[in-house]
């Protein structure tokens, strides 16, 4: 899933998207769009689809990697977290069910629950703590979300979150757990958090047996070339990753034989192509100068 954190994928148009990409599905972010232009003004423009203009599906996080990210600008306790805001340092306060009213006010269709998503590395202790909070407030978050949309005239799916850290048995109690909610999918947080990246694919391997086959089962934050089949072949259907849109504006591309720098100096009268094994469009039609 492409990453349009502010309510769109930078560098591409819908249409680029859409059309020549056969994108479906994409991810927006809860914090930053909570922050600005905030919940009350994307509801009244008709939700996330109308006001980004996309007419496919839409997936938001729920802010909770963003904020547990602020370090010194929030507070946890049992209830949610309190944080300030990135842009002027207004407090805000996320909980399970109030995150739930963001996500259904931009009208997503996939909702993800508030998670505590540690950094890496952090205690046995602390993981287990932080854990058995993520998986009460997924219990809050289901609970609210049944009745809320109950109410409602369109479907939104909930998505809960695996966490654990690094700690397999963590990873497979908290997995275990969450099955009661019978989710419509079920998500593997507290990946790309620093940790070396055979971690992150033992942490996917500890739940595969769990997580519910006729389920999707996403991994969020993933997206490096060579990792994607392993994901996949560990039993995940979904990934997001802002890497793709992100390196692509800063010159960095992934090729054949490895990463291109493309604006590094000797690239300045190098008539050959980007990718010489590639035959798109643009590795034809355009040498690396």
């Amino acid at each position: 899933m492409p990453v349009g954190t502010q309510a769109t994928v930078k560098g591409l148009t819908q249409r680029d998207l859409s059309e020549d990409l056969g994108v479906r599905i994409l991810l927006a972010n809860t914090y930053h769009l909570f922050v600005r232009p905030g919940p009350e003004l994307i509801r009244q423009m008709g939700g996330l689809h109308r006001f980004m203009s996309w007419p496919h599906a839409i997936l938001t996080d729920s802010g909770g990697f963003q904020v547990f990210s602020l370090s010194g600008l929030r507070k946890i306790n049992d209830h949610g977290v309190v944080f300030q805001s990135h842009l002027n340092g207004d407090l805000h306060t996320f909980t399970p069910e109030s995150t739930v009213d963001v996500q259904l006010a931009f009208g997503s269709d996939i909702l993800m629950v508030l998670d505590e998503c540690p950094e890496y590395p952090v205690s046995h202790e602390y993981a287990r703590e932080s854990m058995h909070r993520t998986v009460r407030w997924a219990r809050q978050a289901a609970g609210y979300w049944r009745r809320r949309v109950a109410e409602m005239d369109t479907y939104h799916a909930l998505f809960p979150i695996v966490q654990g850290s690094l700690f397999p048995d963590l990873r497979r109690e908290c997995a275990t757990e969450l099955l009661d909610l019978d989710s419509d999918g079920y998500a593997i947080g507290g990946l790309s958090v620093g940790e070396p990246r055979p971690l992150s694919l033992e942490a996917v391997e500890a739940t595969a047996d769990i997580l519910p086959r006729a389920r999707p089962r996403y991994a969020m934050g993933v997206g490096m070339p060579a990792e994607l089949p392993e994901y996949v072949a560990r039993g995940v259907d979904m990934m997001d990753c802002v890497l793709p849109s992100r390196n692509a504006r800063n010159g960095y591309l992934f090729t054949s034989t490895g990463r291109l720098i493309i604006k590094h100096a000797r690239y300045r009268d190098d008539a050959r192509p980007v990718d010489e094994a590639c035959q798109c469009y643009t590795c034809r039609n355009y040498s690396r100068a």
